[in-house]
């Protein structure tokens, strides 16, 4: 299954407020789309939130991201919890163990 490695640098201040949205907003519509949400963390002395994110349905990464993307209810978000969001990396990650 791949795993994405997603790095978010938040707003000063946002943080909480970032994560408490992520929970009630995005979290459930990535899952209810089919992806699994494998973790998610704060680092509060760099104002970041870090989640790790796996897919492995029939259809591929890119199709399957782009769907959640332009789907009516991640469009329709409000407020969109990405006006915290000062900086995005994103990361396939693959295991080291065997």
């Amino acid at each position: 299954m791949p795993i994405q490695f997603r790095l978010y640098t938040i707003n000063r201040g946002a943080l909480a407020e970032f994560a408490a949205e992520w929970n009630a907003k995005i979290r459930p519509l990535r899952e209810k789309l089919g992806f699994r949400v494998l973790g998610a963390w704060t680092i509060p002395a760099t104002n970041q939130f870090l989640w790790l994110l796996g897919y492995d349905g029939p259809e591929d990464w890119e199709t399957k991201d782009k769907a959640y993307y332009s789907s009516d209810e991640r469009r329709s978000m409000q407020p969109d919890p990405a006006r915290h969001i000062a900086r995005i990396e994103h990361y396939v990650i693959e295991s080291v163990e065997g």
